[in-house]
């Protein structure tokens, strides 16, 4: 087994919650389905954003094992949760699933609005857009919803939220910055390699290092 593998795997039985999810994403973005079994088993973790994390690995892998822990999922108390596993089940073909996750756009709670923003833009559906454009004007919506709306509306090749992207660039904060570098990477226009290119001369090293991760994925 590679060491790389190895380490991924240690790190889904880490102690910190943090580090589990961390690995997790680590798996569904490198498709490592022989990882699959160990995230299946985390679809029951404690913590809430493990769970989170291993139903949208699921989804994201299309890993039809865990169809049933999925299914249980839809019943979980917490709402972040229960959309993720309606985006797994409806990644593995089960589309009435998708009506929770719409539903859950113009939720009061804050974070549940993200993470469905998050969940529409990972569908691909750019059906989407018009529901995600609302939330993007909706004023009950926080600053941190509308970042998460405008890079699920970038992930489906919305090019008019470039300016909102670009505002995004601009902030005094870092955490913005490499919000908006991501969403930009997800865009993935020429407009778009420009602005990141903008962002290699950022005072603070992690928004560069994003920056420069940004525009490698993209062939620049």
């Amino acid at each position: 087994m590679p060491e790389a593998v190895r380490i991924v795997e240690a790190a889904l039985a880490d102690a910190d919650p943090q580090i589990r999810v961390n690995a997790i994403e680590v798996v569904a973005a490198t498709r490592r389905v022989e990882l699959m079994p160990k995230v299946r088993r985390l679809l029951r973790d404690e913590f809430v954003p493990v769970r989170f994390a291993a139903a949208l690995a699921v989804g994201d892998v299309r890993y039809r094992f865990a169809r049933e822990s999925v299914e249980q999922l839809l019943k979980d108390p917490d709402e972040n949760v229960r959309i993720a596993a309606a985006y797994a089940l409806v990644r593995l073909g089960h589309l009435d699933s998708f009506g929770l996750i719409r539903k859950a756009i113009i939720s009061k709670d804050q974070t549940v609005r993200a993470n469905a923003a998050l969940i529409l833009g990972k569908s691909g559906d750019a059906r989407q857009l018009k529901l995600l454009n609302w939330a993007l004007s909706d004023r009950d919506s926080s600053d941190k919803v509308r970042f998460q709306v405008a890079e699920a509306m970038a992930m489906l090749g919305d090019e008019q939220v470039y300016p909102k992207l670009w505002a995004m660039l601009i902030s005094a904060y870092a955490d913005d910055r490499v919000m908006g570098i991501k969403a930009m990477g997800a865009l993935g226009t020429e407009p778009a390699k420009n602005a990141l290119i903008t962002m290699l001369d950022d005072k603070v090293l992690e928004v560069r290092l994003v920056a420069a991760g940004q525009l490698g994925a993209l062939g620049s």
